[in-house]
C-alpha cells in the first residue's frame, strides 16, 4: 500500500474549540463596549448560564481569564486568543466575499478557523493584502505579516 496517496482524517478536540469560542464571545463583547458578563456571553453562544459560569472557572483555572465578582477580564494570553480567532474568522469572511464570490457561512467559517495555525493565517492575510476590515465593517487585528507592509 503506497502511504503517499492515503488521506490522513484528524479528529479535533472539542474542549479546545469550547474554549476559544468562550475566549473569542468574551473579546467580540468587549470590542464592541460591552459589559462582559455571563448573560451576555450565554446569549451570544446559545448556551444556559450555568454552563458559562463552569466554563469561566475553568478559564480563570487556565490563566486565560480572570473571574471573579467583579466580572470577567482576559489575561493577555486569553486576549491573545481572543484576538486569534477573531482574526482567523474575519481573514476567512474577507476571503469568502471577495475573492471566492460565495456567500459568507459562519458556520463554516467557525469550523475551519480553529484549525487555522499562524502560517496559513498570515500567508491568507498576505494574499488577500493585509484587509483592515471584514465585510461586517469590524476591525481585522493585525498580524506579524501586516506590520512587515
Amino acid at each position: 500500500m503506497d502511504t503517499k496517496d492515503d488521506e490522513i482524517l484528524f479528529v479535533g478536540t472539542a474542549d479546545a474549540e469550547h474554549i476559544e469560542m468562550y475566549l473569542k464571545a468574551i473579546w467580540h463583547i468587549k470590542e464592541r463596549g460591552g459589559d462582559v458578563k455571563i448573560s451576555t456571553i450565554a446569549k451570544m453562544l446559545s448556551v444556559r448560564q450555568p454552563s458559562v459560569v463552569q466554563m469561566l472557572k475553568k478559564l480563570n483555572g487556565k490563566n486565560l481569564v480572570n473571574y471573579n465578582k467583579a466580572g470577567v477580564k482576559l489575561t493577555e494570553e486569553g486576549q491573545s486568543v481572543g484576538a486569534t480567532m477573531m482574526r482567523n474568522s474575519r481573514v476567512l469572511e474577507v476571503l469568502m466575499e471577495s475573492q471566492l464570490k460565495v456567500e459568507i457561512d459562519e458556520e463554516m467559517i467557525c469550523g475551519i478557523e480553529h484549525h487555522m495555525n499562524i502560517q496559513f493565517t498570515d500567508a491568507l492575510c498576505t494574499m488577500l493584502k493585509h484587509p483592515r476590515k471584514c465585510p461586517h465593517d469590524h476591525d481585522i487585528p493585525m498580524g506579524e505579516c501586516c506590520k512587515s507592509t
